[in-house]
């Protein structure tokens, strides 16, 4: 049976962008325990959203630690901290992770989407975002940063279509910043993208009518206005403009954050990121990769973001993906290539594949909610996280502050909270240097160690097992209470 000369079988076949989704999807769920145990946030930002469900109020003090307990904070991931915690009442971890996989998989879709548009070679773009995604996925764990991957591509996209003279309302750019500036504090990405295409704009003015505006600068002009006033929609208004400077600011924070730190190409996970810019340097250098200024100005720009930092580089994969793609169609014109990926996309633009995607996220929920080895996968790690020793302090209640392992932190206060307060956790932007530098202190058995646990007035620490501020405090006379090969407890 046929309607409007589409069979029926090509409803069930998928394109080659659901094919994507259908395979990021699967493989992230694969490695699901890597999008947990990789980094000691994810708990922290459960237990906040925990919190704000319960409550009913963002909190906009700090509740969750004793050294810091009522100073001034700046809430710019709530929303995606709700999401989470939705997720994972839900579905456990296992929603969590789910939530990350659904995420990740839209984005590069979307990118894909979006470079075998600018391109029309379905071939080549799926292969340079393979390689886009293997170097965003050095940074791919369940943390609200996965929002701003995403909300990058669906900014870019609005850009485009406005750049190309499409009827697009600028406030499309207002709602998006509304949504995205209270999901992350990296919103801040969005508006150097828009800078680079405003300023191809008002260049094409300068050359052509001085002074005069043409309606494409007068829309972006009106959407940035629209975004920044959106971005100030939030529980602490221009604060969270405020804590992002004054993070990216402090050299020695973001010195101390290893994903601030450039990427280290001694390391096989950082080849991917490598490989892009070096095809980057290739594609902006020849004088027939056809690229319009703002697309120069994004790939400079965001290569050298990702050569200042690795946690640039998967904002840098989504944004150069689509770039390179239509840069290096431009180099295959002509080529056998050509004829193949004209083919490949006939027959491509007769499929409807409509049913992958939605039976793929069934298939994993049900798989979730009905079959014990998928639910037992999605739990945080015994030898990362201190889970047996939480475990113990549920059974033997520890009176007084404690001292607190920095990675363990979130960990802690997903367990924990609101029992007990940490002594610091992973938001060093909240913590500022001072504390940070006074954990180190501790931490390093530096001079002055013991005062500062003093002059917090902590009576317990927990520690891994076998680190040196074990073996001091019990030399002074700290009495453990409890060990394994994890974690170790120590009173005073």
């Amino acid at each position: 049976m046929k309607r409007a000369g589409v069979s029926w079988i090509n409803y069930l076949l998928p394109r080659l962008s659901d094919a994507l989704f259908v395979a990021l999807l699967a493989g992230l769920m694969t490695i699901a325990p890597r999008l947990l145990n990789q980094d000691g946030d994810t708990g922290r930002h459960l237990a906040v959203g925990r919190t704000i469900l319960a409550s009913g109020q963002i909190p906009r003090a700090d509740i969750f630690s004793h050294t810091m307990s009522g100073q001034p904070l700046a809430p710019h991931e709530w929303l995606a901290q709700v999401v989470f915690a939705l997720a994972n009442q839900v579905l456990g971890l296992s929603g969590v992770t789910l939530l990350t996989a659904l995420v990740l998989a839209a984005a590069f879709r979307l990118v894909y989407a979006e470079a075998r548009r600018r391109s029309g070679l379905p071939l080549l773009s799926l292969l340079i975002t393979l390689l886009g995604l293997a170097a965003a996925s050095i940074h791919f764990l369940a943390r609200p940063h996965i929002f701003t991957i995403l909300f990058v591509t669906l900014w870019l996209t609005l850009l485009e279509r406005m750049r190309e003279g499409r009827p697009l309302s600028p406030l499309w750019l207002g709602l998006v910043m509304l949504v995205w500036a209270n999901l992350h504090g990296a919103f801040i990405a969005g508006f150097v993208i828009w800078a680079a295409y405003l300023v191809e704009a008002l260049w094409g003015d300068a050359k052509g009518r001085p002074f005069h505006l043409s309606p494409l600068s007068r829309t972006l002009l009106i959407g940035g206005g629209a975004a920044l006033v959106a971005s100030l929609l939030n529980p602490v208004g221009v604060g969270v403009w405020k804590t992002a400077f004054d993070f990216l600011s402090n050299r020695y924070l973001v010195g101390h954050t290893q994903e601030y730190l450039p990427p280290n190409f001694q390391q096989a996970a950082f080849y991917p990121f490598l490989v892009m810019v070096g095809l980057s340097v290739w594609l902006a250098g020849g004088k027939d990769a056809g690229l319009p200024l703002c697309g120069r100005l994004l790939l400079a720009g965001w290569t050298v973001m990702g050569l200042f930092s690795a946690r640039n580089i998967p904002l840098y994969a989504v944004v150069a993906v689509p770039i390179l793609s239509s840069a290096l169609a431009q180099q295959v014109r002509g080529w056998r290539w050509e004829k193949i990926e004209t083919a490949v996309a006939a027959v491509e633009d007769q499929l409807r594949g409509v049913v992958w995607i939605p039976l793929s996220v069934t298939v994993l929920i049900l798989s979730i909610l009905f079959v014990p080895t998928v639910r037992e996968v999605n739990r945080f790690d015994p030898q990362v996280f201190p889970v047996a020793a939480v475990d113990w302090l549920e059974h033997n209640p520890q009176s007084g502050r404690m001292f607190n392992h920095f990675p363990w932190g979130g960990y802690l206060l997903y367990r924990l909270y609101p029992d007990y307060r940490v002594f610091i956790d992973g938001q060093t932007d909240f913590y500022g240097e001072a504390l940070t530098r006074e954990y180190e202190t501790v931490i390093t058995l530096s001079p002055g160690w013991e005062q500062v646990l003093t002059r917090y007035g902590v009576d317990w620490v927990i520690i891994p097992a076998e680190h040196t501020l074990g073996q001091a405090l019990q030399q002074a006379a700290w009495r453990e209470v409890y060990r394994d090969a994890t974690a170790i407890i120590l009173r005073r």
